[in-house]
């Protein structure tokens, strides 16, 4: 199983692509394109401009929140029950081999504006992202490697959570 995670986020490490310098949202970088909302693409209204930096503000906003909802919170593709794509898949397995099970999870396939807004958010180019205590840790294979070298029980263990590997290491021993 764990050589499957990690030829999984290797995989999804190699697509990733580095961004250019971190966008903020109120530049308008929400939306991707074919959003709501008329007019033109040429961006000479004042109006337009203003209401999609009202947008990208409310959106970042909204991101904010969400991400300090929980201790831990993940946005992925699909639930943790039914994960859509193989990477969120592993993010969900990793924490519930560590025994988290109380976090925040949001999919990103059923709301455009935070699929894309997370992105620009954490100026992270894919998904599945993770966020302990309101910072961004990475994605599925940032995880994946802490989870092999042992930093993810450490983390946990910082924001009060006992990973659940540390009670199985002790029943291996006696």
């Amino acid at each position: 199983m764990f050589s499957l995670l990690r030829i999984s986020c290797r995989t999804a490490a190699r697509r990733a692509v580095v961004q250019g310098p971190r966008r903020d949202l109120s530049e308008g970088a929400v939306g991707g394109g074919g959003g709501s909302g008329g007019g033109s693409s040429s961006g000479t209204g004042d109006d337009e401009g203003t209401g999609s930096a009202a947008v990208a503000a409310a959106t970042r906003q909204r991101l904010e929140g969400l991400v300090k909802k929980d201790k831990v919170v993940v946005f992925i593709k699909g639930t943790p029950a039914q994960p859509m794509c193989g990477f969120s898949n592993a993010v969900v397995q990793i924490l519930r081999m560590h025994g988290v099970e109380d976090y925040g999870s949001y999919n990103v396939l059923e709301d455009q504006e935070i699929r894309q807004g997370i992105k620009n958010y954490s100026n992270w180019p894919t998904i599945p992202q993770i966020y302990f205590d309101g910072e961004f840790v990475g994605g599925c294979d940032i995880l994946l490697q802490m989870h092999q070298n042992g930093d993810l029980v450490e983390e946990l263990k910082k924001l009060g959570i006992r990973s659940a590997l540390l009670d199985a290491e002790k029943e291996d021993k006696k």
